[in-house]
């Protein structure tokens, strides 16, 4: 049933954005005066899901879920339907429009995935806003794990800045952004009340970088241990320890901190300890025996238990260019990326992803703030992409109009069928490899 879910909202997200981005192909066609032969959902080779002719126009839903597409008479795409190329130009095909009009034509689907990516995120923060912890009220600190320990951070630390900039929301993905597309190379800390500069190893841009990291923390909020949650058929539900009680030592050793609690655990695989534990005020000590992997199969009341959050609300009119700019800074980073990939910093095998890499940052439970971001996210990146200057894509129709109007010449009819040809082989090529990307991983 999660994967149910998860491919649903892939799918939901997915023909939102193809629609509307062929409709912005679509709409300026027919301004123009130009036939469109199908509007499709989605690929039909062979045979359509569904179709309906309404005038000149067939609508339809193909079976292979890999895009969609708008045939435009006169024009070579990845249909590679050349007959009606071998008559004379008619009035209503693409090829006898003014460069101009082709050129808006081309720029259509790419310009409405941009303004929808804008304004999905503006509607995103209008409706939810956005939460955050301050920096400054994780008051105990980072609990690193161990890519952030390799990074040369440790328990306790306050971070202070990331590069130049303050660290004033407390994440670690502002961190691991700075570091791997802004190539920040210092990070200022609080070290037991001592304010010192941390260096990072320029190889930590790859580590961080690789699919394998994808989803490690570098760090977390430092909290103190109070039981969240027991979990079923451990040694904590077989003792007498219960939701909120606060564990204060082990074995009559004090501590304060979840992660010092770990850290005495796993060195004592398979041993009988004592905890002492705060209950309604009064001490209470209970014992238990650990697992083989030296847990006792306990959750901690995460940050929301011990920190305050804040909400930044945005009205309607300011929800606009605050989305804006987030997408905006979303694109840059896009870029950066791409620049850093082409450059070797970042390995391409480890950033490409297919479906599958794709469907999982929706996530196994519908929550549609996370849907609408996804769906932000993807409009912008298909957008970007689409503009890549490679034949079969948009990027390539329209280097190839700003040619022709610099230089007065149109390419011939041929040279566009051979040029799409290679361009759709490219495409295919890396459509592959990113989603045997996803096979090799075990998706």
């Amino acid at each position: 049933m999660e994967y149910v879910v998860m491919i649903g909202q892939l799918i939901l997200s997915l023909s939102i954005l193809i629609i509307l981005h062929e409709m912005g192909h679509f709409i300026p066609a027919k301004a123009f005066a130009t036939r469109v032969e199908k509007f499709y959902l989605f690929f039909d080779p062979w045979f359509s899901l569904f179709k309906k002719q309404v005038g000149e126009t067939e609508y339809g839903i193909g079976w292979l879920p890999l895009g969609g597409y708008v045939k435009i008479s006169g024009m070579v795409d990845e249909s590679f339907d050349t007959e009606a190329l071998k008559q004379p130009p008619k009035p209503w095909e693409f090829r006898s429009k003014p460069a101009w009009q082709r050129l808006i034509i081309m720029l259509g689907g790419v310009t409405v995935n941009f303004i929808l990516g804008f304004l999905i995120f503006s509607m995103v923060l209008f409706t939810w806003g956005e939460e955050y912890l301050p920096a400054a009220n994780a008051k105990y600190g980072i609990n690193v794990d161990s890519i952030g320990i390799q990074m040369g951070l440790q328990n306790g630390d306050r971070i202070l800045k990331v590069g130049d900039q303050p660290f004033d929301k407390f994440s670690d993905r502002t961190v691991v952004r700075a570091i791997v597309i802004d190539n920040i190379q210092t990070l200022t800390i609080d070290r037991n009340g001592e304010q010192m500069t941390l260096q990072i190893d320029p190889s930590m841009i790859k580590q961080l970088s690789s699919y394998k990291n994808k989803n490690k923390r570098l760090f977390t909020e430092r909290v103190p241990f109070v039981v969240g949650e027991i979990l079923k058929k451990s040694p904590a539900e077989e003792s007498e320890l219960a939701e909120g009680d606060s564990v204060v030592a082990i074995n009559g050793d004090s501590l304060v901190f979840f992660d010092q609690f770990q850290s005495r655990l796993k060195a004592s695989p398979k041993q009988a300890v004592e905890l002492t534990v705060i209950r309604e005020g009064a001490p209470k000590t209970i014992a238990l025996t650990t697992t083989e992997e030296g847990t006792i199969g306990v959750r901690p009341f995460g940050s929301a238990y011990f920190f305050e959050t804040q909400r930044q609300e945005f009205g309607f009119f300011e929800s606009f260019p605050a989305g804006t700019a987030k997408g905006l800074s979303f694109l840059s980073d896009q870029i950066k990326a791409f620049g850093h990939i082409i450059s070797g910093k970042i390995a391409a095998s480890e950033s490409l992803g297919g479906f599958a890499s794709i469907g999982s940052m929706f996530g196994t439970e519908w929550n549609w703030e996370r849907f609408w971001t996804m769906t932000a996210i993807l409009s912008l990146i298909l957008a970007f992409m689409n503009l890549l200057p490679i034949p079969a894509l948009d990027g390539g129709h329209v280097l190839f109009l700003i040619g022709e109007v610099i230089t007065g010449r149109k390419p011939s009819d041929k040279f566009m069928e051979y040029a799409t040809m290679v361009g759709f082989v490219l495409i295919v090529a890396l459509m592959l490899y990113a989603n045997g990307l996803d096979i090799m991983r075990g998706y």
